[in-house]
């Protein structure tokens, strides 16, 4: 009880810190341009951290170690996958999406990707802003029911209850900040999240080796003792099986390349050129920094609790944390975690708004010129209103449901705006009446194979960004341009 109180008081004070500082930030924005894209003003090192935090935020602190736990050696792949994604994405995208961005004064991602295809223009805006409004839709009501369980399994507080104590404490700073309240409220949980993750495994490998209460004294002899499943790369596995197991994981790699909108804002916010290579730096070594770190907290919680000791895989690392460390430093790092889940979900949540109000309303409801602060409004609106409704649909809607459809999102959207960014930035033939077939086949592909069963075959992010690929060549060669193509 004492351990659950500390964590209390230190997640009221965390959030409150949150908000207020998310609020404060947000105070700046006078514009719908500021609202969705800070004006184009972040400094190298928030970007970097605000999108490390949006792309990780459970994940790195809740599921890699999980998985590390469950599966010992073999979950190498996975990070693999998605390191050499996020450093292909900093070092390749990130600059190149920052002076496009700058260059065609796009808002939003997809803003961008109709301005510099102004052929396609109107079908760009309409497929690609309805298709990643309603998966990023979907996806926050996600955030909105892990938060309800999370404070449920924590303090038992009823799941539906829960729900409404997220969105209460997401939607104010979104709200009257966009995305550089939330570029910010990020960085400080990115910040937190590093902490735990490099901070953690060093005290684990020291804890393991000294108490002789543990299942194993080092990370090697409790994968060893574990078995081959755990100690071996490849699980165990042989043959196809293995192959077919490696591919899986390491597909990850091919969303992160463009595809994803909610990172790529991030790329595209950067304020110039020496900010966008400090940017760069920092992303790149948080990243390899972060995913060492949660490999070994999963391998140091076999070393704890043996490979069967925890019901819930996802578990181990605040099992870790509150073996390693007093209740209230444990309650720090617990903490970070709760809240690297809400910055996943506030940036999902600006990332719809904007695309929305930006894409659609502004253009095919409202003719005529907006002011800025007329632009801001509509903004706040919409989110609002997105907000609402996620919640609403996350009370309403079976949990089953809703992660299923967020379980499309990586190769639906990652993967077919991954092909779309790469063949804009890197092929000068590729214009845009190819982008509508492109984004139609990735999304419809996605579906088939995953609700067929083949995914257990060959993994749908692997397969769909294969099949997009195909299709935007042909698509580029088969439909001829209204008008020359736009190129950088």
């Amino acid at each position: 009880m004492e351990g659950q109180t500390q964590i209390l008081i230190v997640l009221v004070l965390y959030l409150s810190f949150l908000i207020g500082f998310g609020v404060y930030q947000g105070r700046k924005a006078k514009s719908g341009k500021d609202f969705a894209i800070a004006g184009r003003q972040l400094p190298g090192w928030i970007a970097a951290l605000s999108e490390r935090a949006t792309g990780e935020s459970a994940w790195a602190l809740l599921g890699l170690p999980g998985f590390a736990y469950a599966a010992g050696l073999s979950a190498i792949w996975v990070a693999v996958g998605c390191v050499a994604g996020i450093i292909v994405a900093w070092t390749v995208f990130a600059g190149r999406l920052r002076r496009e961005a700058e260059k065609y004064d796009a808002t939003t991602f997809i803003d961008y990707i109709a301005r510099r295809h102004s052929d396609a223009e109107k079908w760009i805006r309409i497929l690609g802003s309805v298709t990643v409004v309603f998966f990023f839709f979907f996806y926050v009501g996600a955030q909105f029911l892990g938060g309800g369980k999370t404070l449920n399994a924590l303090f038992g507080v009823d799941p539906k209850i829960g729900m409404l104590i997220t969105a209460v404490i997401i939607l104010p700073y979104t709200v009257l900040g966009g995305l550089k309240s939330v570029a910010y409220t990020d960085t400080v949980q990115a910040i937190v999240m590093i902490l735990t993750l490099t901070i953690a495994p060093i005290v684990g490998l020291v804890y393991i080796a000294n108490h002789p209460d543990v299942f194993a004294h080092s990370v090697s002899s409790a994968l060893e003792m574990s078995g081959p499943e755990y100690s071996t790369i490849l699980g165990g596995l042989v043959g196809g099986a293995a192959f077919v197991f490696v591919i899986a994981e390491f597909s990850w790699f091919f969303g992160y390349l463009g595809g994803m909108p909610q990172l790529s804002i991030r790329f595209m916010a950067i304020k110039d050129e020496k900010n966008a290579k400090l940017a760069r730096n920092v992303g790149v070594s948080w990243t390899i920094l972060a995913y060492i770190g949660a490999l070994l907290i999963g391998w140091i919680g076999i070393a704890i609790f043996g490979p069967t000791g925890l019901e819930d895989q996802e578990a181990v690392m605040p099992s870790v944390m509150l073996k390693l460390f007093p209740p209230f430093l444990a309650a720090i790092f617990i903490t970070g975690a709760i809240a690297a889940m809400l910055s996943t979900a506030d940036s999902l949540l600006i990332l719809s708004a904007t695309e929305l109000s930006e894409n659609l309303l502004k253009p095919f409801v409202y003719k005529e010129d907006f002011d800025p602060k007329r632009s801001l409004k509509l903004s706040r609106i919409t989110t609002v209103a997105l907000g609402v409704i996620a919640l609403v649909t996350a009370y309403l809607v079976p949990s089953k449901l809703i992660y299923t459809i967020v379980g499309y999102t990586w190769a639906g959207i990652g993967d077919t705006f991954s092909v779309i960014v790469i063949m804009t930035l890197f092929w000068k033939r590729f214009h845009g009446r190819a982008v509508p077939p492109t984004i139609v086949t990735g999304l419809l592909f996605t579906i088939f194979w995953i609700s067929s069963g083949l995914e257990k075959v060959v993994s749908a992010r692997l397969m769909t960004f294969i099949v997009t690929a195909v299709v935007a060549v042909i698509a580029t060669y088969a439909l001829k341009p209204k008008e020359a193509a736009t190129t950088a």
